[in-house]
């Protein structure tokens, strides 16, 4: 599977795709991660990539030129489906089910806005969604577009050491994962559950879909309410 990440801000994310699961990956190959650097695409002699908003307003819009060729050509180098993703607080929220969703595509070109965000009309001719990370603001498209890496690239196969590491984890079913403990058996007077001790494997199995389900409850009821729609 192929990311390309458009971007005026590549160094923001040299580190993050270099390490852990995601640069393991990249190197084996399961995985492609680019990122390209809008400015490179802007006519401006001064590597201008914005202006001032029409209508007045505070801060400076990213202009359709710059972003649209960066995004035409980053396309014309693709083959396979593609989906191009704006990360922006106004599009539909990343979820599991979107998640697995976007794994079904062969490359996600995925844009970070900054400043005021984007030209209108950049998202009329070449995005096909917005995608948000969450209900809050952010200073640029960078981090949530990492977030999608991250997230996406952990259900390809291969990039994870066993399928089950990806079925267990939370949102599995819309519950929450289960309670982890490894060594010492104790520490500060807090113990292991004994029934992960025993060796009973299906009294193993059943406490641990106790816990995602009480877990649930407790800390993430309208998990269970989503399910329930």
């Amino acid at each position: 599977m192929r990311f390309e990440v458009l971007t005026l801000f590549p160094e923001m994310l040299t580190g993050v795709f270099e390490a852990s699961i995601i640069g393991r990956a990249r190197q084996a190959g399961l995985i492609s991660v680019a990122c390209t650097d809008i400015r490179a695409y802007t006519k401006d002699k001064h590597r201008r990539v914005d202006d001032t908003p029409y209508g007045g307003g505070y801060g400076m819009v990213m202009q359709c030129q710059p972003v649209v060729d960066c995004i035409r050509d980053v396309k014309s180098r693709l083959r396979g489906s593609t989906r191009v993703i704006y990360l922006s607080p106004q599009g539909r929220l990343l979820d599991n089910g979107v998640v697995k969703e976007l794994a079904g595509y062969d490359n996600l070109v995925l844009l970070c806005g900054h400043y005021e965000g984007i030209d209108e009309r950049i998202i009329e001719l070449e995005v096909d969604e917005e995608l948000s990370v969450g209900n809050y603001v952010l200073t640029g498209g960078e981090l949530p577009a990492a977030i999608v890496v991250d997230a996406v690239a952990r259900t390809v196969d291969g990039v994870l050491p066993a399928e089950e590491c990806f079925e267990e984890e939370s949102f599995k079913d819309g519950l929450l994962e289960y309670p982890q403990y490894t060594r010492p058996r104790v520490f500060e007077g807090l113990s292991v559950p004994e029934v992960l001790l025993n060796g009973n494997h299906a009294e193993i199995e059943k406490w641990k879909a106790a816990q995602s389900i009480d877990r649930t409850l407790r800390k993430r009821p309208d998990l269970l309410k989503e399910t329930e729609g």
